[in-house]
């Protein structure tokens, strides 16, 4: 392209470039608040403080003055999707991918005006997929770490209705548990599941299957110890995901721990028809845990009204629950009996 034919673009590409720092150094700001307020993480904050900055540099009072609100005919333009977030998730995913959109039309439209500056978005950009890797894998294990209340399902006519119902009683914590159904149907119950989950800003876990998980974006996998290695299940999914890991022996406990299991199930501590044939491994086991587990962890099996003080006085620092809150009249008053329960308890005992 000539000379003449770049001067009478300039103007056009000063704006383009002007729009898409102000877009790039918002969505930032946007996530820099969260890793601040909401996540007390330091580091997290501070990359994106930097980044600002360095736009900020590159933001040049020449690209400034080619602003044209007035006349700018996108300032109208909306869509439905922009109007409402969902959860937390669903904003900072939307403004991660917000930042990353802008700095690639900084590096393209950038070579038009400084290659440094082209050169400088690019390698910004690779620094916004780890903070995005890192942010959504932070939020994940801070979630995780916090919860107190697991819940596993079981095949129901009404399951999402239900899932919901235990959402909107404090859930933080799912896994879509289902050996019947055929891959097709599975597959649709996980997707609208985790939207339903992501929705009430829980985590959606997917029992067994890898390939389910990765499909529907899931939070991560609950592996049984006949699945698939947590290493295979993590080269899958990515390190940002959860990985956890069935537990019924100390033998068990300790080779899920030196994998790398992000949490492990203990149990079960009652005879469960959810487990048929499995021996309950007891409150002994619970004791153990308490004194070996390094990860966060849940006791599971039978548990229910009748037993849940046993389970804590054991020790137990979190429960995961299926038939007690599946099987209630009232999912959401289940869910908010439990939680009342654990949360007079002190969270001690291999919360990592």
């Amino acid at each position: 392209m000539s000379d003449t034919s770049l001067a009478s673009i300039q103007p056009a590409v000063w704006r383009i470039l002007d729009a898409n720092f102000d877009r790039a150094r918002e969505g930032l700001r946007i996530i820099e608040e969260w890793c601040r307020f909401a996540l007390n993480d330091a580091a997290m904050a501070n990359e994106c403080k930097q980044m600002r900055q360095e736009l900020g540099l590159l933001h040049t009072s020449e690209i400034r003055a080619a602003r044209d609100t007035a006349r700018d005919v996108g300032t109208a333009l909306s869509h439905p999707r922009e109007e409402q977030r969902m959860g937390i998730e669903q904003l900072l995913q939307a403004n991660l991918c917000r930042v990353q959109e802008a700095l690639r039309v900084l590096e393209e439209y950038g070579k038009l005006y400084s290659p440094n500056m082209s050169g400088s978005c690019k390698q910004m950009r690779y620094r916004v997929y780890t903070l995005e890797s890192n942010l959504l894998a932070y939020r994940r294990r801070q979630i995780l770490a916090q919860a107190r209340l697991y819940l596993v399902t079981s095949p129901d006519p009404d399951l999402l209705a239900r899932v919901e119902a235990a959402l909107q009683g404090g859930l933080t914590l799912v896994q879509y548990r289902d050996k019947q159904s055929n891959d097709t149907d599975r597959l649709a119950i996980a997707q609208a599941m985790c939207q339903l989950c992501h929705n009430y800003g829980a985590l959606f876990i997917l029992n067994d299957r890898v390939d389910l998980a990765l499909a529907v974006d899931a939070d991560g996998v609950h592996l049984g110890q006949q699945d698939v290695s947590i290493a295979l299940a993590r080269q899958i999914l990515g390190s940002q995901r959860i990985v956890g890991r069935s537990t019924t022996n100390p033998e068990e406990m300790a080779r899920a721990l030196a994998e790398g299991a992000d949490y492990i199930g203990v149990g079960p501590v009652y005879e469960t028809p959810t487990k048929p044939g499995k021996s309950a491994a007891g409150l002994e086991y619970i004791h153990y845990a308490v004194k070996n587990a390094t990860v966060p962890w849940f006791a599971i099996g039978g548990i229910d009204s009748t037993n849940i003080d046993d389970v804590l006085k054991a020790g137990a620092p979190a429960i995961a629950i299926v038939r007690a809150i599946m099987d209630a009249d009232n999912p959401t008053h289940a869910v908010q009996y439990c939680l009342s329960i654990l949360n007079r308890v002190p969270q001690v005992g291999g919360r990592g």
